[in-house]
């Protein structure tokens, strides 16, 4: 597609400018993607210090 096909179907950026548009929309999606497993790291280092507990039983046998 030429400049002047370009044009005519609606498109008026050069594909240079198109590609560096491209460019920044992943950059930025790769840094939100960054950041919420920087988030879940924490999470998981968190649940990581806290001590595992027995899940509570019951004294009583169950009359079932």
């Amino acid at each position: 597609m030429d400049d002047s096909e370009a044009k005519s179907a609606g498109r008026t950026e050069p594909a240079s400018a198109l590609s560096e548009i491209a460019t920044q929309c992943a950059n930025s999606k790769l840094l939100d993607f960054a950041a919420q497993l920087a988030g879940l790291a924490e999470d998981l280092k968190a649940l990581a210090a806290r001590p595992i507990e027995p899940a509570p039983t019951s004294a009583e046998p169950d009359p079932f």
